[in-house]
């Protein structure tokens, strides 16, 4: 390209900043990110998920022991918006399966019963919605993991207080602690991250890490499963 009657114009490529020369901006001074401000973003938080990937090996091994118990116990799982989807990918990968080929377990989303929902939320204050069913679903010894990204969701912090008090494990995946999730749960996975977007991108690592987990425990050798129910996967 060049001015009109002039000599060509020289145009130097952009090339972006390493990301980990990139600030990483908060909510507090700007309203959005662009791209390049979001994979920055993104890196810096995925850095503080790799220091709590032994936090999601030990959530892997207690699922384990749950689940394969003689009680055959079972997960409950529940968040709000983004956090509710992602509850139902964690129960989906128990229920069918992660990366190899396994019996189900019980893992039941609060969050996609949605005539319960609505008759709860109907008939009682809005913070049972979720502990109203985890008082009927939810057993001593299982295990409820809860997503909350502000860890500040009612809803959430009461179904935690109410699963304590039925004797059930809570394992909470929030945004910066501390936080009221955090506060009940029994052990927390916190993503230190301002942007809602961020922490639920690093939340659905986790669950992955925590399913990868799951799986090796389960069919470690010897097995602590039983292989004659599995059925010949398609692919």
């Amino acid at each position: 390209m060049s001015p009109r009657g002039g000599t060509p114009m020289s145009v130097t490529p952009f090339r972006p900043a390493p990301l980990t020369d990139r600030e990483v901006v908060s909510p507090d001074t700007c309203t959005h990110l662009t791209g390049h401000e979001h994979v920055a973003s993104l890196t810096s938080a995925l850095g503080d998920l790799t220091a709590q990937v032994d936090t999601l090996n030990r959530w892997g091994q207690l699922l384990a022991d749950v689940l394969c118990s003689s009680a055959r116990g079972r997960l409950l799982a529940a968040g709000n918006g983004g956090s509710a989807a992602q509850a139902q990918h964690l129960t989906a990968e128990l229920v069918g399966r992660y990366r190899a080929d396994r019996p189900p377990f019980s893992a039941i989303c609060l969050t996609a019963e949605t005539s319960s929902l609505t008759a709860i939320a109907n008939d009682y204050p809005a913070d049972e919605l979720f502990a109203r069913q985890v008082e009927a679903h939810g057993r001593a010894g299982d295990v409820l993991v809860l997503l909350s990204t502000s860890g500040r969701s009612p809803n959430a912090v009461a179904a935690a207080r109410r699963a304590k008090e039925c004797g059930i494990t809570v394992l909470a995946m929030t945004g910066p602690a501390p936080n009221p999730l955090a506060a009940v749960a029994d052990d927390t996975v916190a993503i230190d991250s301002p942007w809602t977007a961020t922490v639920q991108e690093c939340h659905l690592v986790a669950l992955h890490l925590l399913c990868a987990a799951f799986d090796a425990a389960v069919l470690t050798e010897p097995s602590r499963i039983p292989t004659s129910n599995h059925v010949e996967v398609v692919r």
